[in-house]
């Protein structure tokens, strides 16, 4: 069995993630008392409210954050196995 490597590259965040990462607090302020499932429902509902405008921000962040994953995943993978691309065993 794998485990998980603690120096992997933490994956991309989605358009979803970052908006609910900025409005999660507010939710909470607007409605005191409520629970963790309550927040996540209201920021669903939010989500799915908001116009293809409001959204390109959070999937700028999203699509810069993949790349950025993709990039630093690249780089583990070839720092993990040096000999990924040899043509002859090491």
């Amino acid at each position: 069995m794998h485990g998980s490597d603690p120096n992997a590259p933490k994956r991309g965040l989605s358009a979803y993630m970052f908006f609910a990462n900025d409005n999660r607090e507010k939710v909470r302020e607007e409605n005191p008392g409520i629970s963790f499932g309550q927040v996540g429902k209201m920021l669903g509902e939010r989500w799915k409210a908001l116009s293809d405008t409001d959204r390109r921000p959070y999937e700028e962040k999203a699509a810069a954050d993949k790349k950025r994953y993709e990039d630093e995943k690249a780089s583990y993978n070839v720092s993990q196995h040096p000999c990924l691309f040899c043509v002859s065993p090491c």
